[in-house]
């Protein structure tokens, strides 16, 4: 190393070490991301499965805790599964192996996998699933359709924004469907495919229970999953031929988006505490349908 214009050899200063979190840790970073305090109240959010002080080397991220799921994550090693939705949002009197959620917590426990769920509170966290579903269809401007009783302006469930520039309904619904993981329901459309839209409400997973807040925002279309025949039926037939239109999506390809940013997000968190873990995300399509039939096909 050669000298500097003083004569004095310049210092090197060693990059501090990074270490394996244990879960304890895990959970810290998780709570700065996804606060606990934003899930709903009839929500099950947090740790699971496991030992506080486990080291956690591996986390995978998915959307639901299958059995699928499960096999992916120890054939790879995981040490922790962070999974969207819970596995045991209901109470329930027994873990019993002979049931596929005894089953798979006896699996988790054997293999020392831990299991945190992320549900409600990821939804309306900054950076949530509908945050994620809106930047990904281009929306400006947003905020929150149901604002989180506790927490910060901008975090609440759902999104409602607007597009740089209007589009016909049917240019709209391709785009969404172009940012979806290909799944067997595809992407129905309630309203005139050459009606224009531009300002757009979102929810990822099921939304039918936000119809109010959406005539409220004055959306003309309202993007979510999980529509059931009469709660769609009132508002349209209350909308006559205009808006708000909608677009049923899958529930799991609509949460499917959030997976990789909220895995990039907890590397980062647990790299700036000076933790370093192997982070991935699930392979698995956990959507429920294998197929369907339309009409000519």
């Amino acid at each position: 190393m050669e000298q500097n214009e003083y004569g004095a050899r310049p210092t090197t200063v060693p990059s501090p070490a990074l270490h394996v979190p244990t879960v304890v840790d895990v959970l810290g970073a998780i709570e700065e991301l996804w606060p606990a305090k934003l899930a709903e109240a009839w929500d099950a959010v947090g740790l699971v499965a496991g030992r506080s002080g486990t080291s956690v080397e591996k986390i995978l991220f998915a959307v639901d805790p299958t059995g699928a799921v499960l096999d992916e994550a120890l054939d790879w090693g995981a040490t922790m599964i962070v999974s969207h939705h819970p596995l045991l949002l209901k109470p329930v009197t027994t873990v019993a192996a002979s049931g596929f959620k005894g089953d798979v917590v006896h699996r988790l426990i054997e293999a020392g996998c831990a299991l945190v769920t992320v549900h409600t509170n990821g939804d309306s966290a900054v950076g949530g699933v509908s945050d994620v579903l809106a930047d990904a269809l281009g929306l400006q401007d947003t905020e929150p359709l149901a604002p989180a009783a506790d927490g910060l302006p901008e975090e609440g469930i759902g999104r409602v924004g607007d597009l740089p520039a209007a589009v016909p309904l049917g240019s709209f619904a391709e785009a969404v469907f172009s940012i979806l993981p290909a799944v067997a329901g595809g992407v129905r459309v309630a309203g005139d495919k050459d009606a224009l839209v531009r300002r757009i409400a979102v929810c990822g997973g099921a939304g039918d229970s936000l119809f109010d807040r959406v005539r409220s925002s004055r959306a003309d279309v309202y993007v979510t999953a999980d529509l059931r025949h009469h709660p769609a039926s009132e508002v349209r037939e209350a909308a006559g031929d205009g808006p708000p239109y909608l677009i049923d999506v899958s529930h799991f390809g609509s949460e499917w988006l959030w997976l990789t940013p909220a895995a990039d997000a907890l590397g980062a968190v647990l790299t700036d505490r000076g933790f370093t873990t192997d982070i991935r995300v699930s392979g698995v399509n956990t959507d429920p349908w294998d197929f369907v039939l339309t009409p000519g096909h």
